[in-house]
C-alpha cells in the first residue's frame, strides 16, 4: 500500500524536539587562488566572501526546523563573541535558544574552513573538548528535567562530537528520563561515550565508529557482518533499533522486525560533512511520526545523500525531499 508522504510530512511538522549536544560554528572563508605564496609553498588564497553556519547538534537542530517541527537546542556555548554569534544565528533561523548555558570555563568551538575553486584547502579549529565542570552538568540535567515537564516533548536527540557536553552523566539521565516519560530518544555517538548509550530508542552510529568502538577489523560491508554488529550492540547496549550509515554504501538498520542494508542513490558528491547531522534528524522525525524503520532508513538515506550535493553543512530542503522521496519511494 503506497505511503500518504504529504500527509507524513505534515504530520512530522507538528513534532516538538530537543536536541541536546555539542554546538559549534562553522565559518567559511571563500576565495580564488591563482599563485604560490613567496614566502613558502603554500596557495594562496584571496578571500571574497566570508559565512558562518550553525554546526554540529546546532545543524541536526537546523535539520529538525528545515522539516518545520518545533525546535530546541540544549547545549553550553562559551560566554565569548563566537557564541553570541551562534545564538543570533539560532534565533534567526527560529531555533529556541531558551535552553541555552553560557560557561566562563569554556570557549564556542569554531571551525574556520578554508576553500578556494570550491575545494577545502585548510581547515583551523579552535574548541574546547574537556567534560564539562560538574556544576555546569548539574546545571544542564536540570535544564534538560525543566524541558522535559515544560514541554513534553515527542524527540530528543543526543548528539556527540566529543566536545565535552555529553558527559556520560548527562547522557544516562536523558536516556533515564525520555524511557520514564515515554519519548523517542536517538543518539548519534562518538567513540569516548559509545557505550553510554544503553537503552536508548534508536542508535546511529557510522561504520567507521561501530567498528572501532566492537574492535571489529573486517573490511567486508554486508548483511552478515552488519546483522551481528546488531546483535553485538543489543548484548551490550539494547538499543530498540541500530541505524548504521555506510557512506557511500548507504544505510543498515537492525530491530526486531528485522534488518536490511538501503543502498545509497546515484549522486554527485561535493561534501560529506553534515550528513550525518541530516540523517540522525529525519530519521528521529520519520520514526516517531510512523514507527515504520524500514521507510525511516529510505528517508533518511535519501535526505544524507541529497545534503552530500551541497559544499558544507547545509539543512535539508523539506520540499525538495519530499519530492525526491516522492520519485524514489512510488510504492511500500
Amino acid at each position: 500500500m503506497p505511503i500518504d508522504l504529504d500527509k507524513l510530512f505534515s504530520k512530522i511538522s507538528k513534532l516538538k524536539v530537543a536536541v541536546i549536544g555539542d554546538v559549534m560554528l562553522d565559518t567559511y572563508w571563500w576565495g580564488m587562488v591563482d599563485r604560490i605564496s613567496p614566502e613558502g609553498p603554500v596557495p594562496v588564497v584571496a578571500v571574497t566572501k566570508k559565512e558562518q553556519r550553525i554546526g554540529g547538534a546546532g545543524n541536526v537542530a537546523l535539520n529538525v526546523k528545515a522539516l518545520q517541527a518545533n525546535a530546541v537546542l540544549i547545549s553550553v556555548l562559551g560566554d565569548d563573541d563566537e557564541g553570541k554569534q551562534l545564538k543570533n544565528l539560532l534565533e534567526e533561523n527560529n531555533i529556541d535558544t531558551g535552553y541555552l548555558l553560557f560557561s566562563d570555563n569554556r570557549i564556542t568551538t569554531n571551525k574556520i574552513r578554508i576553500i578556494g575553486r570550491n575545494q577545502q584547502m585548510m581547515r583551523l579549529d579552535a574548541e574546547h573538548t574537556d567534560d564539562l565542570k560538574t556544576e555546569e552538568e548539574k546545571k544542564i540535567i536540570i535544564l534538560i528535567e525543566k524541558y522535559i515537564n515544560e514541554n513534553k516533548p515527542d524527540v530528543i536527540i543526543l548528539q556527540d562530537y566529543n566536545k565535552g557536553v555529553l558527559t556520560e552523566a548527562v547522557i544516562k539521565k536523558t536516556i533515564s528520563l525520555c524511557n520514564a516519560h515515554n519519548i523517542f530518544c536517538a543518539a548519534d555517538p562518538k567513540k569516548k561515550n559509545f557505550f553510554s548509550f544503553s537503552n536508548i530508542t534508536l542508535f546511529k552510529p557510522n561504520l567507521k565508529e561501530v567498528k572501532e568502538s566492537l574492535h571489529i577489523l573486517s573490511e567486508t560491508v554486508n548483511d552478515d557482518l552488519l546483522s551481528k554488529i546488531h546483535q553485538q550492540l543489543k548484548e551490550k547496549l539494547n538499543p530498540g533499533i541500530s541505524l548504521i550509515t555506510l557512506s557511500d554504501k548507504g544505510i543498515f538498520y537492525g530491530s526486531e522486525s528485522g534488518s536490511k542494508i538501503i543502498p545509497s542513490h546515484l549522486r554527485n558528491v561535493a561534501d560529506v560533512s553534515g550528513a550525518g547531522d541530516t540523517v540522525i534528524a529525519v530519521a528521529s522525525l520519520i520514526y516517531a511520526a510512523t514507527k515504520n524503520i524500514q521507510l525511516t532508513a529510505e528517508i533518511a538515506n535519501i535526505a544524507g545523500g541529497m545534503v552530500c550535493e551541497m559544499v558544507g553543512t547545509a539543512a535539508i530542503d523539506k520540499e525538495k525531499l519530499l519530492q525526491e522521496c516522492k520519485q524514489l519511494l512510488a510504492e511500500h
